[in-house]
C-alpha cells in the first residue's frame, strides 16, 4: 500500500490536506491524524468494512473496543441517551481528553464496539482532527496510531516507523500535548467510573461528581479472563521492546537500588537505560539516561513518557529501570501507563 504523507503547518494554508484525508475516509480508507493526547489512526467509524481495516493496520485483537471521535457536542444520533452527568461532562470538558462511554445505538457497527452494547465517544481539542471530522461529515474511529502494544505515539515521525505502507494517508501536526490517550469515564453506571485515567484527572471529574470512582482494574494486574470494557485495559500495552522495570519507593533508596541494577546488568553485558526524574538527574553513574520531567510538574512527564520509552529503543536498549512517581492526578495515568508497559514487574523498595 502507498501511504501519503503530509504535513499541516498552517490549517488555512494547508486545508487542502485535510480535504483528501477527509475525501479518503468517505470512501473507507484509513487516515493517521493528530490530537492532543496521541496520534489516532481512523476510519469511518459507520463503515463496518474500514473499521476492519484499522485493526488490521494496528495489528489489534478485535475484542479491545475503539474510540469515536466527533466534531460536535450533539451525539444524539449515535447514543440512546446522554445522562445529566454526561452532559455535564460534555459541557465541561469537550472538546478535550474525555472519552465517556454511553449505550449505542444500532448504527454504531458492532466491530466498533467490540461487540459491545456501549460505545466510548470524544471531541478531541485539535483543530486538524476536527476539521478532518467535519470535512469527513461522519464520526471516526480512532485508536493510537502505532503497532498494536507499542507505546503510543506523539509525534508523526512516530506514525510512519509504525504504519507506512499500512495506512493510505497520515497527516502530520505539531507534537501532542497531553502525551497520554484520553480519559475514559463509563457513564452507563451511576456512579459513573473512569476506566482509563487519564488527562482529564479523578479530581477534576470529582468537581462535576464527588461519587466518582476509580476502576480497581487501571492499577492493578488483569486476570487471565479479563474482558475489557474499554481500550488500554488489557494487561500488557505502551511497550517498546527492551524490557521495563519499576523501582518504587524511598527516594533515596529507589536511586541506590537503581545505581545497583545498572551495575548488574551491565556486568551482565547489557545496555541499560534509566528513566528519571529532573530532581534525580545527576545522581546516577552509568546507563543512557532520559530525563522525563520534574515531579513536581507530572504534566510534563506525561506528555514526555511514550515518547522517552520509544527513544530508548532507539537507543538499543535491552532494559529500561524507571522510576515510579506520585500516584495522584495526571500521576494516576503516569503510572497506569508505565505499569502496562512493564507488565507490572515493580520492584517496591521499603
Amino acid at each position: 500500500m502507498d501511504t501519503k504523507i503530509a504535513i499541516v503547518k498552517n490549517i488555512d494554508q494547508d486545508l487542502k490536506f485535510i480535504k483528501e484525508a477527509a475525501n479518503e475516509i468517505r470512501e473507507g480508507k484509513t487516515v493517521v491524524f493528530p490530537t492532543e493526547t496521541v496520534y489516532g489512526l481512523g476510519a469511518d467509524a459507520l463503515n463496518e468494512e474500514a473499521v476492519k481495516a484499522i485493526f488490521i493496520a494496528k495489528g489489534r485483537p478485535q475484542d479491545n473496543p475503539l474510540i469515536v471521535h466527533v466534531a460536535s457536542k450533539d451525539i444524539s444520533g449515535l447514543v440512546e441517551e446522554v445522562p445529566d452527568i454526561a452532559q455535564n461532562m460534555i459541557d465541561r470538558f469537550w472538546p478535550g481528553p474525555l472519552t465517556i462511554i454511553l449505550k449505542k445505538k444500532d448504527i454504531i457497527p458492532n466491530v466498533t464496539s467490540a461487540n459491545l452494547s456501549s460505545i466510548g465517544i470524544r471531541m478531541p481539542d485539535n483543530e486538524i482532527a476536527l476539521k478532518l471530522i467535519e470535512l469527513s461529515n461522519t464520526p471516526i474511529a480512532g485508536p493510537s496510531a502505532n503497532i498494536s502494544g507499542r507505546p503510543s505515539p506523539t509525534e508523526v515521525e512516530r506514525c510512519v516507523e509504525d504504519l507506512s505502507g499500512k495506512v493510505d494517508y497520515i497527516i502530520g501536526g505539531e507534537r501532542s500535548k497531553v502525551g497520554v490517550e484520553s480519559t475514559i469515564v463509563d457513564c452507563t453506571v451511576n456512579p459513573p467510573v473512569i476506566l482509563r485515567p487519564g488527562g482529564i484527572t479523578l479530581e477534576m471529574l470529582r468537581q462535576l461528581d464527588d461519587r466518582i470512582e476509580l476502576d480497581s482494574a487501571i492499577m492493578e494486574k488483569p486476570t487471565g479472563d479479563f474482558k475489557p470494557k474499554a481500550p488500554g485495559m488489557k494487561y500488557k500495552h505502551y511497550s517498546p521492546k527492551a524490557k521495563v522495570k519499576i523501582v518504587s519507593g524511598d527516594r533515596e533508596k529507589t536511586i541506590e537500588k537503581i545505581n545497583e541494577l545498572v551495575h548488574n546488568y551491565i556486568d551482565d553485558g547489557k545496555k541499560v537505560g534509566i528513566l528519571s526524574s529532573d530532581e534525580n538527574r545527576n545522581r546516577y553513574k552509568a546507563g543512557e539516561i532520559i530525563v522525563i520531567g520534574s515531579v513536581s510538574k507530572l504534566e510534563d512527564v506525561a506528555q514526555n513518557l511514550f515518547e522517552s520509552l520509544r527513544s530508548f529503543d532507539d537507543m538499543g536498549v535491552d532494559i529500561i529501570l524507571s522510576e515510579a512517581f506520585e500516584e495522584k492526578g495526571v500521576g494516576i495515568a503516569v503510572m497506569n501507563r508505565l505499569k502496562k508497559a512493564a507488565g507490572y514487574d515493580i520492584l517496591s523498595i521499603c
